[in-house]
């Protein structure tokens, strides 16, 4: 049986560069252009008008993330995503003081254009639920 090493994570989207960019900032990643293109700029002068803009992609400087691609497609969302990202800001932290880097993470999202959905917590443990640019839902945990 074959292992897998890597896997990319794809979201629909309307608007590729927008929501890459704005997932490179949550994350600390970096934008990848497509093997034998320097820029995503040249990777799309060389495809016919139609679909320039259709793609895009960011990918964990160090290498050991998943590289996330976006690709748009014409349906804009309608429900909740099955599959969403936890983005692991309190792990370790139990308490006001977990609620707190919670907190402050999702003040500096929201300022990217992130939209605060709601607060799940308890006495020891807590998450912030999240939606990106174009309302991709993610965790705060």
């Amino acid at each position: 049986m074959t292992s897998i090493r890597q896997f990319q994570v794809t979201f629909d989207c309307a608007e590729p560069e927008r929501v890459a960019r704005f997932w490179c900032e949550v994350l600390g990643y970096v934008v990848s252009p497509p093997k034998g293109f320097a820029t995503w700029g040249d990777f799309d002068r060389s495809r016919p008008p139609e679909d320039q803009g259709s793609w895009f992609a960011c990918s964990d400087p160090s290498g050991v993330g998943p590289r996330l691609f976006f690709q748009r497609v014409p349906e804009g969302k309608v429900v909740k995503n099955r599959v969403h990202l936890d983005v692991r800001v309190g792990t370790g932290l139990v308490g006001e003081e977990r609620l707190a880097a919670l907190e402050a993470e999702c003040a500096r999202l929201v300022a990217l254009g992130a939209v605060r959905v709601r607060l799940l917590a308890d006495d020891n443990d807590s998450c912030i639920v999240m939606q990106d640019v174009e309302g991709n839902e993610f965790c705060l945990d």
